[in-house]
């Protein structure tokens, strides 16, 4: 399932009682839409339809600042483009060279009854009755609903429906995900020797082909080791040394590749994947303060997951105290590096101020919609809740002397409708790769604390 080369148009009229070589019929469900506004256009060949109790759950969406929100509303825009000449419950033919048709179904009808069997009226019902109508109505072709809802697939299945997840944006293999460093054995003593004594050698005299751009490097010979970078502009490997940024010092190889990767003026995307514990925030905020005199502004934002899922309007208090609770984690961080200097130093004032004047910038992610990225360090933590068209839409919005830093752990995720091959952390990490741009470290040891650690490698 490719994205279309060419941009959408309005569809043409369709050609009544000629039939349609398809045969395949995908039904998306809300969560399908909200994850990709144009999913519809990604299925080649293959007719897409969506039940009527679909447009009915975005209607609750289409207000908001979140991406979800913007999801709902493109869709709904392209819905209308569509039936500017059509009615929706005919099959529309969509724009482009082997391209299926679109309609919008009723579920009124169905030989099975969803509702009735499950004893209850939802809305996921509604479209599992929308589906088992088509079924009914289209024998000979193979209909399957399309949901990254797991629960619904099962509730389908058992119905004798085929369901299958949303795949465009989804990573085949994350065991083989780009991990961003390697440990390279039984270097040439000659090769260690020439980082050490000019700061750089030659790839070819170290590897016989060259590695992936800013690709980090732990070099071993029989006597010694150092740690180095790839630098794809000069075609050479770099030693690299431990920094010290506003009092944090690396903890260990990958902590120092993280850490030079986001002090690197060339690098202006990076990713930081690994555990609870492992400094990923710790490093991009210490690394984004000492950067301080480059950049205008430091945004540090996550994405708000509320409990069960619920929209924190409905929630008592006002916009700050029902933020307040997911923004605790960055705040710990920022404290944590002021305690590395004395109360009422120049250095913790500086800090101090930078908050006080609003140069440094702790936010929701929603909250940063709208904003210019221009002249700022963007820190986005948490990353692994948010969709690839989420994160294709935070960079898409970079401008001059801008670095953007993600953060998060593809294994933990707290939104229902992603995972760990859906995810917007997993898609860029593999997607963005081998770029002059970019930038990748995957931290594995914790360095929180040694009960941490515990809770990580035994629980």
């Amino acid at each position: 399932m490719k994205k279309p080369a060419s941009p959408r148009k309005r569809a043409s009229a369709p050609v009544e009682g000629i039939p349609h070589k398809v045969k395949k019929v995908f039904v998306l469900d809300t969560s399908v839409i909200l994850y990709d506004h144009s999913a519809v256009e990604h299925f080649g060949e293959h007719d897409v339809a969506i039940p009527i109790t679909v447009l009915e759950e975005l209607d609750n969406f289409k207000k908001g600042n979140d991406i979800k929100n913007f999801e709902a509303r493109e869709f709904i825009r392209f819905i209308d483009e569509l039936s500017n000449e059509h009615m929706l419950q005919t099959w529309i033919p969509l724009n482009g060279s082997n391209k299926g048709r679109f309609k919008v179904l009723m579920s009124h009808g169905s030989p099975l009854d969803a509702e009735k069997i499950f004893n209850d009226n939802k809305a996921d019902h509604k479209i599992l009755n929308a589906t088992l109508l088509l079924q009914h109505e289209m024998p000979d072709y193979k209909v399957a609903l399309v949901t990254k809802d797991i629960n619904l697939r099962l509730k389908a299945r058992a119905l004798n429906l085929a369901a299958e997840d949303y795949e465009t944006g989804k990573i085949q293999n994350v065991t083989n995900l780009y991990r961003g460093n390697d440990l390279v054995e039984n270097i040439s003593q000659t090769v260690i020797s020439k980082l050490y004594d000019e700061g750089m050698c030659p790839i070819e005299d170290a590897m016989p082909n060259p590695p992936s751009d800013n690709h980090y490097f732990i070099l071993r010979s029989l006597k010694s080791s150092a740690l180095a970078y790839y630098n794809p502009e000069e075609r050479v490997l770099e030693r690299v040394d431990k920094q010290v940024a506003v009092g944090i010092k690396p903890r260990n190889a990958e902590q120092t590749f993280a850490l030079h990767a986001i002090l690197h003026p060339d690098i202006k995307l990076i990713t930081i994947q690994g555990v609870a514990g492992t400094g990923k925030t710790l490093l991009a905020l210490a690394g984004a303060l000492e950067q301080r005199q480059t950049y205008n502004q430091i945004y540090l934002a996550r994405p708000i997951v509320p409990l069960g899922n619920r929209d924190l309007g409905f929630l008592p208090g006002d916009a700050n105290s029902k933020i307040g609770p997911y923004m605790e984690p960055l705040w710990d961080n920022l404290k944590f590096i002021q305690n590395q200097f004395p109360d009422h130093s120049k250095e913790a004032n500086r800090i101090k101020q930078m908050v006080d004047d609003d140069r440094l910038v702790i936010t929701p992610l929603a909250y940063i919609r709208g904003r210019s990225l221009s002249n700022i360090i963007f820190i986005v933590d948490e990353a692994q809740n948010l969709t690839p068209h989420e994160i294709k839409t935070i960079i898409s919005r970079a401008g001059e002397n801008t670095k953007i830093i993600f953060t998060g752990d593809i294994y933990q995720i707290d939104t229902p409708y992603l995972d760990t091959q859906s995810n917007g952390l997993s898609y860029l990490i593999d997607k963005a790769k081998n770029h002059k741009l970019y930038a990748h470290i995957t931290l594995q040891r914790g360095e929180r604390s040694e009960l941490a650690n515990l809770a990580n490698e035994l629980l």
